[in-house]
């Protein structure tokens, strides 16, 4: 096997990308402190063709360095917007029939590898603060919360980790039901 060089990975450009069908992937970053996760979420959203990004609460926007140095230029290709209110923003996302999902521990949550997506579904994937979480009146106001599951001994994962499984999860069954 030979690795593929920059050049033969047939790229999408900043103006194809912004052309292209999006996966109906939201993501909602609930209050994340750290730059460097929020710039890794914009380069897995970017990965797999995310929709849009909404930044809510103390949750820094582009552009900033420490954002660029992780997200790549991907602060240029996936649309977001900021949202001072996470509550009022998952009220808003509700009644344009979106289906708000906190990836959260909490009781009675599905398990990521039980989810089923639905075929013709837009789903809202919240992530929260990298102490607290999804704060408990998103977490309650969501139509589903989903949990990673986890074995080891400490059963938490960063939050740009977490973004990375919870959406590959997600577009590869949303891949498979909409063929």
């Amino acid at each position: 096997m030979r690795k593929l060089k920059n050049s033969e990975l047939n790229r999408l450009s900043v103006e194809d990308f912004k052309e292209i069908k999006k996966t109906p992937i939201i993501i909602v970053l609930d209050n994340i402190r750290s730059l460097n996760n929020i710039g890794s979420v914009f380069r897995t959203s970017d990965a797999f063709i995310v929709e849009k990004i909404y930044l809510c609460g103390i949750t820094a926007t582009p552009p900033h360095k420490d954002i660029h140095k992780t997200a790549l230029g991907s602060t240029d290709t996936v649309d977001w917007e900021y949202a001072e209110n996470t509550i009022e923003l998952v009220e808003k996302l509700k009644t344009k029939n979106i289906k708000v999902v906190s990836i959260e521990q909490t009781e009675n949550a599905t398990m990521l590898d039980d989810f089923k997506p639905e075929k013709n579904t837009k789903y809202a994937l919240i992530f929260g603060n990298e102490v607290k979480g999804v704060a408990q009146n998103v977490v309650s106001s969501s139509d589903v919360v989903l949990e990673i599951p986890q074995f080891g001994t400490k059963h938490s994962l960063n939050i740009s980790v977490s973004c990375g499984v919870v959406v590959w999860d997600v577009f590869c069954k949303l891949k498979k039901l909409n063929k």
